[in-house]
């Protein structure tokens, strides 16, 4: 197991090291990107989305649990 954990944190390093930067401040040909995002709508994009959304699941998830329950209480 620790032979394991060893070879896989070297070569990952080793292909760290070995990789080139990403010159992102090199643009490319045709390159037109929009504004940027503001703190409120990151935070809304990335937090408070993903919160709604998981929260909705689980809501729906929920309300068919109760309504299949409901079901074989009566059948």
């Amino acid at each position: 197991m620790l032979r394991t954990g060893a070879v896989t944190a070297g070569s990952t390093l080793m292909m760290l090291l070995m990789s080139s930067p990403a010159l992102a401040l090199v643009r490319d040909d045709g390159d037109d990107p929009g504004p940027g995002l503001s703190v409120v709508e990151t935070l809304g994009l990335y937090v408070v989305a993903p919160i709604a959304l998981f929260l909705v699941i689980a809501a729906l998830v929920m309300v068919g649990d109760k309504s299949r329950k409901q079901g074989k209480q009566q059948g």
